[in-house]
């Protein structure tokens, strides 16, 4: 493998790159990519032809394999050579499965990997090392309805009621409607996993047997946007004709599906979508895919397939009277970047998304002349038994942030820590601990 690196203002980012042009195998498909259906079924493919186009290659389509959720995306070189890479979207943990088989040399996935897939893959090499575990774009699980379902917000809760088969009926959940019929991805689906992980598992609960599974998410949404008593979750995407709810974690304010609270991951149920490469790998195709996807021409890709890509924009906060005082004075004459930095679990060392994220914060920073004294950072944690430790925690988050962003030239105007305050997520659980720990940006 070639290891590169991407730079931003002097400093290395962990993406994998393959210098020049590709070559092109003898027989049989360049690249094979498994896993998430969510990714596989539309992102994926648009991927492969935006790097094939990248590469030179003419007459890029998509051929239609006769397997459900497969395709191959077929090329042509200027000396008329085909370039054939083939696309299986099964579900997340399909992609794990065929990395075990070596028949992937890239998965897709739509959830992180597991401790238990991490240990059965180790002989492929550490793929939680930054540069074999690449986010790639940021979705958010909608919870849809029939478009004329008057609910309007639903909280995590009550949402592990009504998948367990507790609450059965509308009523049960303040809305009208009388029974409930229930809509999931199928047991593949790093989908429902999420949803598994975010909703269910945190009440102690199973999804119910009579729930209708799909592997398709356009199946599915489909059919709960003609079912005026259905309920379903989904990939950003994949909302079509059906309705997103408003989804309230814990002390967090209701939040819709939208862009910019996925993008910061602040809305309950954002995900990462990610590839995962094989250190150890051998495949120039993969590891320039892996590339291409993290490039500019990449997350525009992702962005026009639906997804929120991972560009670093700033946006005007509106400020409100749940805000603290000083989040308010902040948002009256500030912007705030379209990211947020988090932690690995139980650490104070930044996570895999947010070494990547530091390089494109950078490269925003200088590009728009605010390296001297133009950006405040904004810690946030979980409670805990003494705020004044909250409030200190939440401060020395944002300093780790500050050191990084020093590093590289850039002189803070302020470093803040508001504690406990403005949860996203519920405390009651690492995955909650952990979205609640986070820093903010703001730039003047």
């Amino acid at each position: 493998m070639r290891l590169c690196v991407v730079v931003f203002m002097g400093l290395w980012l962990p993406f994998v790159a393959w210098a020049g042009k590709l070559p092109i195998p003898e027989q049989g498909p360049a690249l094979r990519l498994q896993g998430s259906n969510t990714i596989g079924a539309a992102l994926g493919p648009a991927l492969v032809r935006g790097l094939m186009e990248d590469q030179g290659l003419r007459r890029v389509s998509s051929e239609i394999t006769g397997r459900d959720n497969e395709q191959r995306i077929v090329g042509q070189t200027a000396d008329g050579r085909r370039v054939e890479v083939d696309i299986a979207a099964h579900g997340s943990s399909t992609g794990f499965a065929a990395l075990k088989q070596a028949s992937a040399d890239l998965a897709a996935s739509s959830r992180p990997i597991k401790d238990s897939e991490l240990k059965e893959l180790s002989s492929l090499g550490d793929l939680k090392s930054p540069a074999a575990e690449q986010v790639i774009a940021i979705d958010g699980l909608a919870i849809i309805l029939h478009p004329h379902n008057p609910l309007q917000q639903l909280d995590t809760v009550q949402l592990a009621r009504i998948f367990s088969g507790e609450a059965k009926t509308w009523e049960a959940v303040g809305g009208t409607g009388g029974p409930i019929h229930l809509y999931a991805r199928d047991e593949q689906s790093g989908t429902y996993d999420t949803f598994k992980e975010l909703v269910l598992s945190r009440q102690g609960k199973r999804l119910d047997p009579s729930a209708r599974r799909f592997e398709s998410s356009e199946q599915l949404s489909d059919a709960v946007s003609q079912d005026p008593q259905g309920i379903g979750f989904i990939g950003l995407p994949y909302v079509r004709q059906a309705k997103a709810l408003a989804i309230v974690d814990g002390a967090s304010q209701p939040m819709l599906p939208l862009n910019h609270l996925i993008a910061t991951e602040d809305y309950p149920l954002s995900r990462r979508l990610f590839f995962y490469l094989p250190p150890w790998g051998t495949n120039p195709w993969a590891e320039a895919l892996v590339a291409f996807a993290q490039s500019d021409k990449g997350q525009a890709i992702v962005a026009a397939n639906g997804f929120i890509a991972q560009t670093v924009q700033a946006m005007a906060v509106t400020p409100n009277a749940l805000m603290p005082e000083g989040y308010q004075a902040l948002s009256r004459h500030a912007q705030r970047l379209s990211v947020n930095f988090r932690f690995e679990e139980g650490s104070a060392s930044l996570d895999n998304k947010a070494h990547q994220d530091l390089g494109r914060v950078l490269d925003y920073i200088k590009q728009h002349g605010k390296t001297d004294r133009r950006v405040t950072l904004v810690g946030f944690g979980d409670a805990k038994d003494d705020p004044a430790r909250a409030d200190l925690l939440s401060k020395l988050r944002a300093m780790a942030v500050r050191r990084e962003l020093v590093k590289y030239g850039v002189a803070l105007r302020e470093v803040r820590g508001f504690g406990a305050l403005m949860p996203v997520a519920a405390n009651s659980e690492d995955e909650g601990r952990v979205r609640n720990r986070r820093v903010e940006v703001w730039v003047y």
